[in-house]
């Protein structure tokens, strides 16, 4: 068994967290760590989770870390993230961080981004950063690993094929994004509140995205002659669970929906949390939100636009399981040897 703990158990991601580990046949819940519940059962906070009703929230011990798991999962906002990752890195616990805090390698990206967060730079480096279906076999020797923000993932699987596969170079990448109220985690602020949420569609982030950053630093990583330039709006909608993630990608380029459609099918083949949909296969056009509610499936589906000179790459996922604790687990799977779909293979809740 691998022992898995949790830090940041109390909150949206840390319950999912719980949730899919709990389920998992090779994965042992062997510490929940806190700060504002501490001393509480795990269920008093996430009343779904009878199953770990003996389970407490401890107070957070790197020690106790080290000595009780083998992997760390930080569901901690960046700034805890990085103060936490120096104790808990250089021993043999492998620490997976689902926060901000290393994702960009840039300093100067970093903190126009994350002005709040100091880090140690000597950390940045080994940390490997990506969606695990792109960086899998660098997956399996990393002891610090930080997984991308639920925008960012949707949006690098839904570019994918079009900058590894198709090598489409010098590309304007413009993303539209609506998310539900769950990617603001829990704390209370007015705008959260149902009388202001219900029903609205808000601009919260009209003139750019942090998730767009790290989407761009990936691609001038992976891909450096890409030339890829990615910008974004993002949006809040009155949904829970669930984002879309439009990306309008312009040129003039040589190919009609069916060529786009082939190559994602190739790119994807081997990997079956990637769902190629075509745009009108069901009742509902897809990639929609809710048909991937609960799972750990992100659908894709990419059409070109010969009026506009454009791609349209869509992407759907659910930001609490394949945007966070799903990839977090296929990460730990890749990690200690487990099959990657393995406690990862729930069907979506439709509808939810």
């Amino acid at each position: 068994m691998t022992r898995v703990g949790i830090i940041g158990a109390s909150g949206l991601a840390g319950g999912e967290l719980v949730r899919i580990v709990d389920q998992h046949p090779h994965l042992e819940l062997a510490f929940l760590g806190g700060s504002r519940n501490v001393g509480q059962p795990l269920v008093a906070v996430h009343p779904g989770l009878r199953s770990t009703a003996g389970t407490v929230i401890e107070a957070v011990s790197a020690s106790e870390i080290h000595r009780r798991c083998d992997v760390v999962l930080l569901a901690t906002p960046a700034g805890v993230s990085a103060e936490l990752v120096p104790a808990l890195s250089g021993g043999s616990t492998t620490v997976i961080d689902l926060s901000g805090a290393f994702r960009l390698r840039s300093d100067e990206a970093h903190h126009r981004w994350y002005p709040g967060v100091t880090r140690d730079p000597k950390l940045v480096a080994g940390f490997t950063y990506g969606v695990p279906e792109l960086i899998a076999d660098e997956l399996t020797s990393a002891d610090l690993i930080s997984l991308p923000g639920c925008y960012a993932t949707a949006i690098t699987l839904a570019l994918a094929p079009l900058v590894f596969g198709l090598e489409l170079a010098d590309s304007t990448v413009l993303v539209d994004g609506k998310s539900g109220s769950s990617g603001g985690g829990l704390r209370a602020r007015r705008a959260n509140l149902h009388p202001y949420r219900h029903g609205a569609i808000t601009p919260y982030a009209p003139i750019g995205h942090r998730h767009a950053a790290e989407v761009q630093g990936f691609f001038a990583e992976r891909a450096p002659g890409a030339g890829v330039s990615v910008s974004m709006s993002a949006y809040g909608v009155a949904h829970v669970r669930g984002l879309l993630a439009s990306c309008y990608v312009s040129g003039n380029w040589p190919m009609d929906s069916r060529t786009l459609a082939r190559a994602y099918l190739r790119y994807y083949k081997a990997h079956p949390f990637v769902r190629v949909r075509d745009h009108r296969e069901t009742v509902i056009p897809m990639p929609d939100p809710q048909a991937v509610l609960g799972s750990n499936f992100c659908d894709i589906t990419a059409l070109h636009d010969p009026e506009g000179g454009r791609i349209v790459a869509l992407a759907a996922l659910d930001n609490l399981v394949k945007g966070a604790a799903g990839q977090a687990v296929q990460a730990v799977n890749h990690r200690f040897g487990h099959q990657p779909e393995l406690g990862l293979t729930m069907q979506p809740v439709v509808p939810a």
